[in-house]
């Protein structure tokens, strides 16, 4: 799984300042609303919001905040209607972009999105061009400094994980999307505390670019999350592990 899940680790150290602009919070409100409206806000008998709703746990996000995000979603409170869709496209150098976005404005988002690809150098595809190449996965991930490798992989593979590597200082276990929740349980049975735990989207293919080439794709992705429609950017490049964003 090495190098799959480095741009995670990357989202993960920027996820702090985005939380202080108060974006992400706005994101993760927008995925509850939708995720209880179309699976109604029974937790258990709702995998997706079950899942975002541990997201928000993770992010810290207040519990009145979360269930009102609920209400929404189910119509008890009045709000928003957003509509899901996925961009596919490419960034330079060829490499495959998936971007999710909730919109109450098909029509802004998409000229927002058309232009953030064509100033950093991509352009949008056509519908199905590039996510035949990505797949769901639980990713969860574990501060190497605190715990064994060892003892973690013993844990994760009994509760059926998938595989389990050391990536840049974090120990990540990667599970099918229906053995993530079985997985992250028997985790925090055994006290190891994770920094991050999703259901997210990797590719098996991988695309490796030079530096300069890289480090355009990166701020690519990195301008798209900063649109506050845009959920989350995927993509198939490859990030060295020495890789830096300074020139």
């Amino acid at each position: 799984m090495s190098g799959h899940s480095k741009w995670h680790s990357i989202k993960h150290k920027k996820g702090a300042a985005d939380a202080k602009r108060g974006k992400l919070f706005t994101k993760i409100i927008k995925e509850i609303i939708v995720a209880a409206r179309m699976g109604g806000g029974d937790l258990d008998g709702n995998p997706r919001l079950r899942a975002v709703v541990l997201k928000a746990k993770n992010a810290n996000m207040p519990k009145d905040n979360v269930e009102r995000a609920i209400k929404k979603g189910t119509g008890e409170l009045g709000g928003v209607e957003y509509i899901e869709i996925t961009y596919e496209g490419y960034g330079p150098g060829g490499v495959a972009l998936l971007i999710e976005v909730l919109t109450d404005n098909r029509n802004r988002t998409a000229a927002e999105i058309r232009h953030a690809l064509a100033k950093g150098g991509g352009n949008l595809g056509e519908t199905g061009c590039v996510s035949y190449q990505f797949k769901r996965k639980g990713i969860i991930a574990i501060d190497a400094s605190k715990y064994s490798e060892d003892d973690i992989l013993s844990v994760a593979l009994d509760a059926g994980a998938e595989d389990v590597s050391n990536d840049d200082g974090m120990i990540e276990v990667l599970t099918s999307p229906d053995d993530f929740e079985n997985v992250l349980e028997a985790l925090d049975k055994a006290s190891f505390k994770h920094e991050s735990a999703e259901i997210l989207k990797i590719s098996d293919t991988r695309i490796s670019l030079d530096t300069e080439k890289t480090r355009k794709v990166v701020r690519l992705i990195e301008t798209l999350e900063d649109n506050d429609d845009v959920q989350n950017v995927y993509s198939n490049l490859s990030i060295p592990d020495d890789f830096s964003m300074d020139e």
